[in-house]
């Protein structure tokens, strides 16, 4: 009997001692990364006990000794990052957000950056003009590029081609997007589900298109900003998530076709991060205004006024809930470009994951329980249910 446990012991001692040299190994290896590689903590957290219960003695422990090393090798692949020094990216939707961020961090980083802007004349456009006009390591040049407007697409196209040569676009970030409005799908004005398509999608699959030229010639990346709220349904989120849901869809497909020319296409899917996609409070206002016109009698009888005015307070819950430290999205997107084997989706932020991990756990109706009350950010019933209960 003392054998045996002496045994338990020197095993238990011998798995105990390997995963925590991993474990320090890879924290030692992504130090000062803010896009940690989560799943391969997971696997030394949970690989040492599952192969010390499955396989007793040294088969084991060679089984772990073996996955750790692979596990080991992968994450080195995916830490290296390649020289971004002289090479050139355009990204869409700069005037404010992480567009804004983004550009200013990669031009510092000495990359070249094309920053498109919906409005040239807006603050977050002059103020990128006048960083691009101060010098700095990286060339930042701001082109007026809405992209709904094939027009400006073209006349992009013409100055980036002018000036990249014959090095090509090492990559597109695709992070132009509208929410309009947080909303009960059936009281949104198409108008609004127009608008999301034409700007979180169409918009991405046409300045893709037209650059994808370019990208191929340097064998670059697309990097689409996508969204949790293209990955599961999300209350309020009808006309938003149904267009970057296509957008996801798209990003996948090109993944595919694109690997034989050596392009790389990436998703970003962020959580809540306080950035100027709500609007203000007179946005809210114009857009309460357009709902209320374009509500036939019978669903204004049903929803009532009272209860679509509540739903401003989803805005202000919403950035309350909001974090204000961009970096994780930023991280995510710099290594999307820059590292040697970027991932296919990113999912910057806690419930990024989290959510739709509950999504694809847990069954339909306990998912909507779940779901329906994180995102009831407003106490008013409609109209008609209010009717119904009292």
């Amino acid at each position: 009997m003392d054998s045996v446990n002496c045994e338990f012991w020197y095993f238990f001692c011998l798995y105990t001692m390997i995963t925590a040299l991993y474990l320090g190994a890879v924290l030692f290896k992504a130090r000062g990364s803010h896009d940690g590689d989560y799943w391969t903590f997971a696997l030394g957290a949970l690989g040492g006990p599952l192969c010390f219960l499955a396989l007793s003695g040294y088969c084991g422990l060679l089984l772990l000794i073996c996955s750790l090393a692979l596990c080991y090798v992968v994450l080195g692949m995916q830490t290296d990052m390649l020289t971004m020094h002289g090479k050139a990216v355009l990204i869409t939707g700069c005037d404010t957000g992480f567009g804004h961020a983004l550009s200013r961090r990669l031009s510092d980083m000495g990359v070249t950056v094309f920053a498109g802007v919906r409005d040239e004349n807006s603050l977050g456009a002059m103020e990128l003009s006048r960083r691009g006009s101060d010098g700095g390591p990286g060339r930042l040049q701001v082109l007026q590029l809405d992209v709904t407007d094939a027009g400006q697409i073209q006349r992009a196209h013409h100055i980036i081609c002018t000036q990249v040569g014959e090095a090509g676009l090492w990559g597109i970030v695709n992070n132009a997007g509208v929410l309009d409005c947080v909303a009960d799908g059936e009281i949104l004005p198409v108008r609004m589900y127009r608008d999301c398509l034409a700007v979180n999608f169409i918009g991405a699959v046409e300045v893709s298109q037209v650059f994808l030229p370019l990208i191929r010639h340097a064998r670059g990346r697309i990097v689409n900003v996508c969204s949790m709220a293209g990955d599961v349904p999300l209350p309020g989120f009808a006309a938003y998530g149904a267009s970057k849901a296509a957008l996801k869809i798209f990003s996948g497909v090109m993944r595919l076709e694109l690997a034989r020319w050596g392009v790389k296409v990436s998703t970003i899917q962020p959580a809540a991060f306080r950035t100027n996609i709500f609007g203000t409070s007179d946005d809210w206002s114009r857009k309460k205004q357009e709902i209320f016109k374009c509500l036939s009698r019978n669903v204004w009888e049903d929803y009532g006024e009272a209860y679509v005015s509540s739903l401003q307070s989803r805005y202000s819950e919403m950035a309350d809930m909001s974090s204000e430290d961009l970096r994780p999205v930023l991280d995510d997107i710099r290594h999307a470009l820059m590292s040697a084997a970027p991932r296919p989706t990113y999912t910057p932020g806690p419930s990024a994951w989290l959510i739709p991990f509950l999504h694809c756990l847990c069954p339909t109706w306990l998912y909507d329980i779940i779901i329906t009350s994180l995102f009831h950010f407003n106490s008013s019933l409609p109209a008609g249910l209010q009717a119904e209960r009292g």
